[in-house]
């Protein structure tokens, strides 16, 4: 099963659109080309920003990481991203080489961590909007290579797509530091597999071990490694790319079967509170401003009914008249909370006042129009 998804990707990815950008650059004397994809609604929602994904060796990176990236916001468990891959087929090793000496970039490769800081990310945030969210990814040579962006304090990227390092001397300890003291959300992510190459795989798992411990110690820190069975150092790449990114959005998911049964239906209380944080929660790690989804308002009505927490149905509501304000579900939840609370009338009021507003989900004039009906029934005498 796993074995087509990563095919599927693969495949619809050849229908994404990509267009290729030319970038004159001051740091490395040359004109560099890259390759940008615009996410589906980009012309049709012009207010909407767009996290950014900067791909290390674009050249064949880019189409896997599309691929999955398609099938994930069809699902909407994934959200739109502006993607921009960097060709690197005939410059991968000067561009991010490494003095093994000093642990240090190249002046070559000094020069092109200059150019990705200041005069790529600068030209794409100017051209397309994007929101305050990048994220970063490469493979051996390249993912080595974007760590230097975790030497300073503060930085650049908020996340890291780490598929099988090769790490420079000292990277590993670097990598540590500025993670054991962020102040801001971090995801960092990285892979290896049984048939990775032998010299990477011992820097790759003692950096897993001191991540883990940094990562105890500091809730700012989201980090997932993995070690893949019967996987290769290139096809690792396939199955690390679906669970890099389920790992960086998965804030952004709507409620599961799985989250509604072991995380809200057993609540005492809160559920109300619970939808409103796991949206702050998506705003707040990835500068994201996601409208709750109709889906998630039901799964949270579904949890007060299971749990007879009528009461809550009132800040539900105002939580739906909020977000979507003319629409029919802010009084539908108030109609329903008199409703299981025996005011039948006040329940006919809000059910006829509700027929009059614009449908949305499954909620339609009709279905008002029977529980007015239904409710104004019980008020004769």
């Amino acid at each position: 099963m796993k074995q087509a998804l990563l095919l599927f990707f693969l495949t619809i990815s050849l229908f994404a659109q990509q267009k290729t950008e030319l970038i004159k650059s001051t740091k490395l004397a040359e004109t560099r080309e890259i390759l940008v994809s615009l996410p589906p609604s980009y012309e049709t929602n012009p207010a909407k920003r767009y996290p950014v994904l900067l791909l290390l060796d674009g050249d064949y990176l880019m189409n896997p990481f599309q691929g999955a990236l398609d099938y994930g916001e069809y699902w909407d468990d994934l959200p739109e991203i502006i993607i921009i891959g960097i060709k690197q087929k005939s410059s991968r090793m000067s561009d991010c080489g490494i003095d093994e000496v000093e642990g240090m970039p190249t002046k070559r490769s000094a020069a092109f961590y200059n150019f990705i800081g200041e005069e790529l990310m600068p030209f794409v945030e100017k051209k397309y909007r994007t929101a305050p969210f990048r994220i970063i990814a490469g493979h051996d040579t390249t993912a080595g290579f974007l760590n230097f962006f975790l030497y300073k304090e503060n930085p650049f990227f908020n996340a890291y797509i780490s598929l099988s390092p090769e790490l420079a001397p000292g990277m590993g300890n670097q990598i540590t530091t500025t993670l054991t003291n962020t102040k801001k959300n971090l995801f960092y992510y990285q892979s290896s597999a049984d048939g990775d190459i032998k010299q990477l795989r011992q820097p790759i798992e003692e950096l897993d071990s001191n991540i883990k411990a940094a990562a105890a110690n500091n809730p700012l820190i989201n980090y997932q490694y993995d070690k893949f069975n019967n996987a290769s150092h290139y096809s690792l790449v396939l199955f690390s790319i679906p669970n890099a990114l389920y790992q960086i959005f998965d804030s952004y998911k709507p409620i599961s079967s799985t989250e509604f049964t072991e995380k809200i239906a057993i609540l005492p209380s809160g559920y109300v509170d619970y939808l409103t944080k796991k949206y702050d929660n998506t705003t707040e790690k990835l500068g994201l401003q996601v409208p709750i989804r109709i889906n998630d308002f039901k799964a949270i009505e579904a949890a007060i009914l299971k749990n007879k927490a009528y009461d809550e149905l009132e800040k539900l509501a105002q939580l739906a008249n909020k977000n979507y304000p003319k629409t029919m579900l802010a009084d539908y939840e108030l109609g329903l909370m008199y409703e299981k609370t025996g005011d039948a009338k006040r329940a006919a009021q809000k059910y006829q006042r509700a027929s009059q507003l614009e449908e949305i989900g499954n909620l339609t004039k009709e279905m008002m129009y029977n529980k007015y009906d239904d409710m104004k029934s019980l008020t004769v005498k």
